[in-house]
């Protein structure tokens, strides 16, 4: 067993930043190579491809709407010509539209289900046709505690992410014989854009939920998910990991 990755094509969504930018980078740290798509931040883009590049891996940045089908299919075909195969696919685009429903508008109910919940769907339909022809892969998808247990004024998110979870278990029976395995990581609260926007006042509050008192750095998500992808977690499949300093238990 080992956490090696060495000879294996990794696709991220969502890698330029955040979460996806760490798994990225993790993954380069295990010897894989790596193809991650970003919508528009394209510097930032070219900052993690050359992060990677100097890992002494492949890189590959791709500008591509994630909640697109064909956008997503175009991207899986131009990894598989560039690279050779897919090994791993880890579904990580996501934004938030944050407010109660009594105030959410139906375009933010769809941007963030077609970009957190539909993306998933087209990357792993895009992704199961060269999986299932090569008779081995591996999906993860990045869910959250809120598609777990809820959280007020989250109600697309929470949605989305809840969805994911039941993508993930349905996909996992439907493709465990073909030798592919599809888990969930939840995290909880994440030292990200979003919680460095917190006030003194709102951090404290929620720390005070967090059994372990404090957020998690970005490659700690970002190490279990290298975990899940790599011979070490080879009969693990189906299942949803929360990642969350225990909130969930």
């Amino acid at each position: 067993m080992t956490l090696s990755l060495s000879g294996k094509v990794v696709l991220v969504t969502g890698g330029s930043r955040g979460i996806g930018k760490s798994i990225a980078l993790t993954f380069a740290d295990a010897g894989a190579d790596v193809a991650f798509t970003y919508k528009s931040a394209g510097a930032a883009a070219e900052e993690v491809k050359r992060a990677i590049e100097s890992k002494g891996r492949k890189a590959l940045a791709l500008q591509s709407d994630a909640g697109d089908f064909g956008a997503a299919n175009a991207a899986v075909e131009t990894v598989v010509k560039e690279l050779g195969r897919i090994d791993v696919l880890v579904n990580n685009a996501g934004i938030t539209k944050d407010t109660l429903l009594m105030r959410m508008s139906e375009a933010d109910w769809d941007a963030v289900i077609d970009t957190n919940l539909k993306s998933a769907f087209n990357f792993c339909k895009a992704v199961s046709r060269p999986m299932m022809g090569q008779r081995s892969g591996n999906i993860i998808n990045i869910s959250s505690i809120t598609g777990v247990i809820g959280n007020a004024g989250q109600v697309n998110y929470a949605a989305a992410k809840a969805g994911m979870i039941g993508l993930t278990k349905t996909l996992a029976k439907e493709l465990a014989s073909r030798n592919i395995q599809v888990n969930a990581v939840a995290p909880g609260f994440v030292d990200t854009d979003m919680t460095d926007k917190l006030t003194p006042a709102q951090r404290e509050a929620l720390l005070n939920i967090i059994p372990m008192k404090r957020t998690a750095k970005p490659e700690e998500i970002a190490g279990v998910v290298v975990f899940l992808a790599s011979s070490a977690a080879s009969y693990i499949t189906g299942q949803v990991l929360c990642v969350d300093g225990g909130i969930v238990m």
